[in-house]
């Protein structure tokens, strides 16, 4: 299984994540150290949050994208209005690429949903040439999403069935503190870097937050989908009332952290 990731459309991801991947997208490429005149991977492109940002570099290249959900490579083509830009279907694990041929392979928000996340690090540092950077981010699940994380706490507190997805969620791979350096350092991988990447993300109203999730998308919002219909009430009130908190109905924001690690291919 090269994604677990719940795909339901590519709006309702815009809604749940894209429009903070989009937010995300420049720290992540300043980070990665992008320049002119070269050829950039975006692996997991979603959307096009990454893609499109890049893009937004009139000195680059080529920028080559990859994702493995068809819905999600559909709504990227579609978007697409630049020559230097191609998008296609493709397992981050198995890249259809020449070995080398990149500058930079960067991954945004991606490879906590790839099982075998080691080996889709593998392929990045295989398509870039020696010197050249692979550069990943993925959410804190468990230190550093406190919108999400409130909806998990909250969830469990009336499902026990829920405290294994709760814990899946907190601890995907690429997660824990150090654990992405470690495994850019063995794959070979010199010069790695970790660090925090820090967003807000802004909600209008309750069911500006939780709406996306109520729809299905995304592993809380696949749970949610499941639930017989007493206890999804019980779940929806419980969670207005946590966004809420005793205040009235309205914006709130929340602080959304991400481990981004980078990592230069060898020359020797």
């Amino acid at each position: 299984m090269p994604s677990n990731f719940n795909v339901e459309s590519a709006d309702g991801y815009e809604r749940l994540m894209g429009r903070w991947s989009k937010r995300l997208a420049p720290m992540l490429i300043d980070f990665a150290e992008v320049a002119d005149g070269e050829r950039v991977l975006d692996v997991g492109c979603g959307t096009g949050s990454l893609t499109f940002t890049l893009a937004e570099k009139p000195g680059l290249q080529e920028i080559a994208a990859i994702d493995y959900s068809p819905v999600f490579v559909e709504a990227a083509i579609r978007r697409n209005t630049d020559p230097r830009i191609t998008i296609r279907q493709a397992d981050a694990c198995a890249l259809p690429f020449e070995d080398n041929h990149f500058d930079r392979a960067i991954s945004l928000l991606v490879l906590h949903f790839v099982p075998e996340a080691g080996k889709a690090v593998s392929e990045m540092a295989r398509v870039v040439r020696p010197g050249g950077v692979v550069a990943a981010a993925v959410w804190d699940h468990y230190g550093g999403m406190s919108g999400m994380r409130m909806m998990w706490d909250t969830v469990v507190m009336l499902d026990e069935n829920a405290l294994p997805l709760r814990r899946k969620y907190c601890f995907q791979p690429m997660m824990r503190p150090g654990e992405m350096r470690e495994s850019f350092v063995a794959r070979g991988l010199v010069n790695v870097e970790e660090t925090s990447l820090l967003i807000r993300m802004d909600y209008l109203s309750f069911d500006d937050y939780w709406q996306p999730i109520a729809a299905g998308e995304g592993p809380l919002g696949k749970y949610v989908a499941g639930l017989e219909a007493g206890k999804r009430e019980a779940v929806d009130a419980a969670l207005r009332a946590a966004y809420e908190a005793g205040e009235p109905d309205g914006p709130r924001s929340f602080a959304s952290v991400a481990w981004a690690c980078r990592g230069r291919v060898a020359t020797g």
